[in-house]
């Protein structure tokens, strides 16, 4: 699904936004654009787990989301750059499971998850017109990686990894623009490390990265 629209956003960006002209006076060249706020994970629950699981697993599938990108201004409404963005999370809670001898053994746990990704990214936006309102369309391609750790267990995974952005933005002045965003990160993990020992899922037990995320993003051109 999350190919589906990437490749729906590659064919329709283009006519999100006209071609314009270039001004006398000359145009920034850069635009750094920053932004914070929250994400959920869209990765699906497992059935027959207890409540105390749920609720656990719950607390990590949303928390905070934050992302930069830096761009290069060219003619026209492209630009080319690069992005990060991360997702931060925590729960704590007591889960049950089974010893070795087949005893149920309950304990209390806290893990803290962070997903990261970097790539390349181009954009379109309309940020050279003549309009106080601003609108930014990009599409990112790189590598996303997932930390967890829980007490001195920790993991990791590393694969490759896509996003894309819509944004609608009031430009302050000529340079600065603030508004909301939408963004869809996407990936997902065959493979991870523990504690250097490599676990391979399989797959039905992917680890699914991809997550939504809601933010305020503030546009810098320079």
């Amino acid at each position: 699904m999350f190919r589906k629209l990437m490749l729906l956003g590659v064919s329709i960006a283009p006519f999100l936004f006209s071609a314009q002209e270039a001004a006398s006076e000359p145009q920034p060249k850069v635009a750094i654009i920053p932004s914070v706020g929250y994400a959920w994970r869209l990765a699906k629950t497992s059935s027959g787990i207890t409540n105390d699981t749920k609720n656990y697993i719950k607390g990590l599938k949303n928390g905070i989301d934050v992302s930069i990108g830096t761009y290069y201004l060219l003619n026209g409404n492209g630009a080319i750059g690069l992005k990060y963005s991360g997702y931060f999370a925590s729960s704590d809670g007591r889960l049950t499971v089974q010893d070795n001898n087949g005893q149920n053994v309950s304990g209390f746990v806290s893990t803290k998850d962070n997903i990261s990704f970097i790539g390349a990214s181009y954009m379109f936006s309309n940020f050279k017109e003549d309009t106080k309102h601003k609108l930014f369309y990009d599409i990112s391609l790189g590598v996303i990686t997932y930390t967890t750790k829980t007490g001195n267990v920790k993991g990791t995974g590393a694969n490759v990894g896509a996003e894309i952005n819509l944004a609608y933005q009031y430009a302050l002045n000529d340079h600065v623009f603030i508004g909301p965003k939408l963004g869809l990160t996407g990936g997902s993990l065959s493979k991870m490390k523990y504690n250097g020992t490599t676990i391979n899922f399989g797959d039905d037990e992917r680890e699914g990265l991809t997550r939504l995320s809601l933010s305020a993003a503030a546009t810098f051109r320079f």
